[in-house]
C-alpha cells in the first residue's frame, strides 16, 4: 500500500480500507473465475462492481461532507450488495470458505456504509 494512500485523511474512514480489501481479494477471485468459460462474465461484472464501491467512496469524500457525499455513499452501497449477487452467481467456481469470507466482508461495508449516509444527509440539511 502506498505511504501517500494510508496517509490520506479517507484511510481513517474505516469502511475505505475494508473496501480496498475487498477489490484485491476480488482481483485474485476473478484469476479463479476466468479459468472457466462460464465465469468470464462473472468475473468481468465483479471486478467493475467490486471497484465501483471503492471509486465512490473516493469520490464522495472529495467533495467534501452532507447531500453530495450522501449519495456517493449511496451508490457504493449499491455497488457491494451488486458485488455480493455477483459472489453468489459464481458461487458454484469458488470454494465455500472464499464465498462465505467475501459475502461476510461485502456485509460489514453494508453495514458500515448506511450509518455514514444517515450521518451525511442530517449534516446536509
Amino acid at each position: 500500500m502506498p505511504a501517500s494512500l494510508k496517509q490520506d485523511p479517507l484511510w481513517e474512514f474505516a469502511v475505505y480500507p475494508k473496501a480496498i480489501l475487498l477489490y484485491d481479494l476480488a482481483w485474485e477471485d476473478c484469476e479463479r473465475l476466468m479459468k472457466d468459460l462460464r465465469g468470464r462474465a462473472i468475473a468481468q461484472q465483479l471486478i467493475r462492481s467490486a471497484g465501483s464501491i471503492c471509486a465512490n467512496i473516493e469520490e464522495g469524500f472529495g467533495r467534501g461532507y452532507g447531500k453530495e457525499y450522501a449519495y456517493f455513499l449511496r451508490i457504493s452501497v449499491g455497488s457491494a450488495r451488486e458485488t455480493r449477487g455477483w459472489y453468489y452467481r459464481g458461487r458454484k467456481l469458488l470454494p465455500k470458505d472464499v464465498l462465505q469470507h467475501r459475502i461476510g466482508l461485502l456485509d460489514e461495508i453494508v453495514a458500515m456504509l448506511i450509518p455514514n449516509i444517515q450521518r451525511q444527509k442530517k449534516w446536509g440539511k
